[in-house]
């Protein structure tokens, strides 16, 4: 029940800051997001910014989808509301960073509304 609700706030949070989920509808996981990273924006420097920076850790896409997709894992002792609170302010400010165009705060907001 914690990864489903902590899941779909991820979710809510990412498509609120207008990103768009990879996986289709009804072969989505609540453990693990996959999340379209917008043009423009370095997904290792992203990345690395999370780590060195925030300690947030997530991972760029594999084979095919390397540099086109972040997977954003909350799994076990992860999967907070804490921790997805956190990794989406942390990411919006990288975003705008980039020059990514967010609404400030609409992911958090929209993480907290579907955690109610």
């Amino acid at each position: 029940q914690r990864h489903i609700r902590n899941g779909s706030a991820l979710k809510a949070g990412l498509e609120a800051m207008g990103l768009k989920l990879h996986a289709q509808q009804g072969y989505r996981l609540s453990m693990l997001t996959s999340v379209r990273i917008p043009p423009g924006v370095d997904d290792l420097r992203v990345r690395q910014r999370l780590l060195n920076e925030f300690g947030i850790e997530i991972g760029g896409g594999l084979g095919p989808l390397k540099w086109q997709i972040w997977r954003i894992g909350l799994m076990g002792h992860s999967s907070t509301e804490e921790n997805v609170l956190l990794l989406l302010s942390t990411l919006e400010k990288l975003l705008i960073a980039e020059g990514f165009q967010v609404e400030p705060g609409a992911g958090v907001l929209a993480a907290i509304k579907s955690l109610r």
